[in-house]
């Protein structure tokens, strides 16, 4: 009997190995299968994209080949504009009448690949005048034609034997990091002139350095007495995990022969300081500026959640109205359809703390000497399209005894394609 039992159990096990064993190589099998089919789809995946890519190349003729190293971009927006302000009356400030404006700004980009080292691009833009930090265009005189100018004609130099460099010379974008596009010292729509160059180092998996600098044309005279800009920048950036980040960095402007010299021809028919200090109809200051800055970002509620600070000192002005700072946040991204965006941020920019007319032009139209908040709303409607709301209240001194106050409310539809 009891050899009966063990005779059982021994085949028992035995029945239970098979099939364990048979279990197994069928696993085996199946992951086989699995990994050719893979194979298989990325095979099919090549072979699509080769066809598309040959059809694609058949369809144009060999002169006109050159088309298809040409990328073409722009984007279109319509502006409602109302503006309400102080002016200084007797020794007191008092509301003036609101402007209400209706504006547009439209732009084209043109890029074309020389080769693998080599890009140029230029872009034309609307706008009432030459302003430099600004391409709107007022809807006004009549339904008259609107000029276009040149916003952007540059080359690009980025050699594929240092990957992370890039060499740029011309009417180019802004070289230089602004935390979360803050518009503290640079207006986002101000291309400068010259050569600049930027690198961007890993340092290891977590950790970036960033570096640049340029030499830029800013006004040339007929006499010897150019004046210039000479900028350099670096920026850490370690990445905490995904998207947690902090950043932190530094920049230095010097301005070369400004300090004596008439007010910068910013716009068409206006020479302003725009509340820089100025005596005898010449700037008082030599501007050298020192910024630092920080950006910390991580989630919140399941949401990206960003704040970051700038704060500024022109460390070469003749009075003592030199320093400025920014401090704010963004909460979510306007991105994908139906997403949407919150911003703020507070600014304290004394009178000869950075060069007027370079700096925002949406906030106390582009001049020192101004302190407020600016709060920011934008909502994608579609991939292509945005909705935005910006509202300023600020308060502004320049050549005023008495701080007058600023509101603008800004409401924007933009387009991109």
């Amino acid at each position: 009997m009891l050899l009966a039992f063990v005779q059982v159990s021994v085949a028992g096990a035995d029945e239970l190995s098979d099939i364990k064993e048979q279990l197994q190589e069928t696993q085996k099998r199946l992951a086989q299968l699995e990994e050719q089919q893979k194979q298989q789809s990325r095979q099919m995946e090549k072979m699509t994209s080769e066809t598309i890519k040959n059809e694609q190349a058949d369809v144009l003729p060999e002169n006109l080949k050159w088309l298809e190293k040409i990328k073409i971009s722009g984007d279109f927006r319509y502006r409602h504009d109302h503006t309400d302000l102080q002016a200084e009356s007797a020794g007191r400030a008092e509301w003036q009448n609101g402007e209400e404006r209706h504006r547009i700004r439209a732009r084209l980009m043109f890029e074309a690949m020389i080769n693998d080292d080599w890009d140029v691009a230029f872009r034309i833009a609307s706008g009432s005048s030459k302003a430099p930090n600004s391409t709107n265009q007022d809807l006004e005189d009549a339904f008259s034609s609107k000029d276009i100018w040149l916003d952007l004609a540059y080359f690009d130099w980025h050699p594929e034997a240092k990957e992370g460099l890039n060499v740029f010379g011309g009417k180019m974008h802004n070289p230089f990091y602004r935390v979360n596009k803050a518009e503290h010292i640079w207006d986002t729509d101000l291309n400068p002139e010259g050569i600049a160059a930027q690198y961007m180092a890993p340092l290891s998996d977590r950790d970036q350095l960033f570096v640049a600098g340029g030499g830029f044309w800013v006004d040339e005279s007929s006499s010897d007495v150019d004046t210039s800009l000479w900028g350099v920048q670096t920026y850490w950036k370690h990445t905490i995990g995904n998207p947690d980040y902090v950043l932190a960095g530094a920049s230095y402007y010097d301005y070369g022969n400004l300090q004596g010299q008439e007010a910068l021809d910013t716009w068409s028919t206006k020479k302003l300081f725009y509340g820089n200090t100025s005596s005898g109809g010449v700037y008082v200051s030599d501007y050298d500026i020192f910024e630092a800055f920080g950006e910390y970002g991580f989630k919140f509620a399941g949401m990206p959640l960003a704040f970051f600070g700038s704060w500024v000192q022109n460390i070469d002005a003749s009075t003592d109205e030199d320093t400025g700072w920014l401090v704010g946040g963004k909460l979510n991204k306007a991105k994908d359809p139906g997403s949407w965006e919150l911003g703020y941020d507070y600014r304290d920019t004394e009178a000869d703390a950075v060069v007027g007319g370079f700096i925002e032009s949406s906030f106390v139209a582009g001049s020192t000497d101004s302190r407020g908040h600016r709060f920011v709303f934008k909502y994608q409607i579609n991939k292509a399209t945005q909705a935005a709301l910006t509202y300023c209240h600020a308060e502004n001194a320049g050549s005023s005894s008495v701080d007058l106050d600023y509101r603008r409310l800004l409401a924007d539809l933009v387009f991109k394609f």
